[in-house]
């Protein structure tokens, strides 16, 4: 599972920093998905700061390797909703953000994947996320700043992609950490993230007893 950062231009900007020349690229495993409904579990011994970031999310359906746009949006098999859930206090600290987007329970994906010929144009996107019921991300995809075939090109020429990887595509305005104050994930908290055309993914927040 391949994520890239600061892909969209309002979220950059958000956070005041430039969109980097290039995708900024990170890894997340498989052993941090989770489905919809199941639970986002919150270590407090491991991170003080979980975030949410709605995204759109590209499953291979083929392999790819030095592919070009058209090869790359060919080779794509369905789209789907992701949750890139992060550590923002590890992400600060360590610089290298593989533990921060990695933690157990991470990565919720789903409600479905939608075959890519039902999804004509996935830069036509709307993308939103709601926090107990109050929706605090909203945007389009269009906002990309590197569009999915040329990311998932990108990403093809440096690795080999197969099918059944994900590539996450980055997430729009409105996380946490920009909101005044700053709002972190807390227990008991029920967050949705949607893309209409393919559905919306419901998890609850589950924060581990402390002395745990």
């Amino acid at each position: 599972m391949v994520g890239v950062g600061l892909n969209y231009r309002d979220h950059a900007a958000e956070l005041g920093v430039e969109v980097p020349p290039s995708p900024l690229l990170f890894m997340k495993p498989s052993s941090s998905i989770i489905g919809d409904g199941d639970e986002i579990v919150i270590d407090p011994s491991v991170t003080a700061f979980a975030d949410w970031e709605v995204e759109l999310a590209v499953v291979i359906g083929a392999p790819l390797q030095r592919a070009t746009p058209a090869a790359a949006c060919a080779g794509i098999a369905g789209y789907t909703v992701a949750n890139d859930i992060s550590a923002r206090d590890i992400q600060e600290r360590e610089g290298q953000w593989f533990r921060a987007k990695s933690l157990h329970t991470f990565c919720p994906l789903g409600p479905r994947v939608v075959a890519a010929s039902e999804i004509p144009d996935p830069q036509a996107l709307t993308l939103r996320t709601f926090l107990n019921g109050e929706i605090v991300q909203e945007s389009s995809t269009s906002e990309m700043a590197v569009g999915v075939f040329d990311l998932v090109s990108f990403c093809s020429h440096s690795f080999a992609l197969e099918p059944g990887d994900v590539v996450l595509t980055g997430t729009p305005p409105g996380v946490g950490m920009a909101q005044d104050p700053p709002r972190p994930l807390r227990h008991g908290d029920v967050i949705e993230v949607e893309i209409p055309p393919i559905g919306r993914l419901v998890n609850r927040v589950v924060e581990l007893p402390a002395d745990r």
